[in-house]
């Protein structure tokens, strides 16, 4: 796309560079008076100059759209990104609620063989101290 757009401003403004110049040769060539050359010049300077203010209100409204299509986009991709996001986190959450929800009678076995170690060692402990 951006291809084509050089392409296509290329190619207006070699229109209208040639236009200028082959305008300026003819008029420089054409047998007239002052006058009248002076006229023509003025008259191909205004059109040119018509011709260029289109060109630039024609570049100026496409640039607007290509500004409008990029912020259409660019809210689109934060949207779905945000999306992917929540997405994302509620599902970490869910994993790590079936963890816990996994791991607690483990958690809970463990701390009850830990009590039970501790309780073994107290009584070996106090039958040493006995001996």
């Amino acid at each position: 796309m951006a291809q084509s757009n050089g392409m296509f401003k290329g190619l207006v403004l070699g229109l209208l560079a040639g236009g200028t110049i082959g305008a300026v040769l003819a008029l420089l060539y054409a047998p007239k008076s002052g006058r009248e050359l002076r006229a023509d010049l003025k008259e191909r300077a205004d059109d040119l100059i018509g011709g260029a203010d289109e060109y630039m209100q024609s570049a100026k409204t496409r640039a607007g759209e290509l500004v409008s299509e990029a912020k259409k986009r660019s809210e689109t991709l934060i949207t779905e990104a945000q999306k992917r996001a929540e997405s994302l986190l509620s599902d970490a959450d869910k994993i790590i609620s079936d963890a816990r929800q996994k791991t607690a009678p483990i958690v809970e076995e463990g701390a009850r063989v830990k009590n039970a170690v501790k309780a073994g060692l107290d009584a070996f402990r106090e039958e040493r101290k006995r001996s």
